[in-house]
């Protein structure tokens, strides 16, 4: 049987065995689609990338990325964390403060750009494609009852709707901190609820926080790709920014 060399990263964190775990195939010559499916599920991390060589000659390499359960257009924490480790394995050109490489996902070219400090990198951050907004889900009772909380504890002063800049994710305001602590998703609910409706991820935020700085608190179900919860999910966050500027959340400030 042939050996694989991969790796494993911590993504959105400051330390190790935090934030979101991903496994990083390096070189994904030669295995199969299907392969690439069960190695996932066996690792039952949120995602499992595989890096290749790319479709178009002047972008840096394909990435493939798999949750348990299915392969995904594009997500966020892998694409960062497979950034990471090409660098870290010199598998991009280094040398400057600061760089920009392309890598082809399902949604087509992604532009991810690195800082370095002494050497290692620092800041890594992607573009993501432009959003789309889907349809609203009007029936927050059974919302409410899908997360287990109190149909009050929903903020209907901002629609529940789905937002994509790549993968599709309902999103669900909330009033406070305690009620997004309280969620016990059953998915008995969810396979109902959502069943017809074409969208089964969900994504929580309340405007209410506990670390000094931030904008929103959340959390991210995904039972139907086999991730329960993720513990952080950028793929999410990018529409995230979209809904609370398009719904005037927070106040943009426009640069000319």
């Amino acid at each position: 049987m042939r050996k694989l060399r991969y790796h494993i990263v911590d993504v959105f964190t400051n330390r190790a065995f935090g934030g979101n775990p991903l496994a990083v195939f390096t070189n994904g010559r030669g295995i199969p689609a299907e392969l690439m499916q069960l190695i996932a599920k066996e690792l039952n991390l949120s995602e499992t990338t595989f890096v290749l060589p790319p479709d178009d000659p002047e972008n840096d390499y394909r990435v493939r990325i798999f949750t348990p359960a299915s392969e995904l257009p594009m997500a966020g924490h892998p694409t960062v964390g497979t950034s990471f480790i090409l660098a870290r394995e010199h598998m991009i050109e280094l040398g400057a403060d600061e760089i920009t490489i392309k890598l082809e996902e399902g949604v087509g070219t992604i532009p991810v750009t690195l800082k370095f400090k002494d050497g290692v990198p620092d800041i890594i951050w992607m573009q993501q494609p432009l959003p789309r907004f889907g349809p609203r889900f009007e029936d927050a009772g059974a919302i409410a009852e899908m997360l287990s909380i109190a149909p009050d504890a929903i903020e209907t002063a901002w629609p529940l709707e789905v937002v994509s800049c790549g993968v599709p994710f309902l999103f669900v305001p909330l009033k406070d901190l305690e009620s997004i602590r309280s969620i016990r998703f059953r998915l008995d609910v969810s396979e109902r609820a959502l069943r017809d409706f074409g969208v089964s991820e969900v994504f929580v935020f309340t405007k209410e926080t506990e670390l000094e700085g931030s904008s929103v608190h959340s959390r991210m179900f995904a039972p139907g790709l086999g991730v329960w919860e993720d513990p952080a999910t950028g793929g999410a966050s990018g529409p995230l920014g979209c809904y609370l500027v398009r719904h005037e959340l927070f106040p943009v400030t426009q640069k000319s």
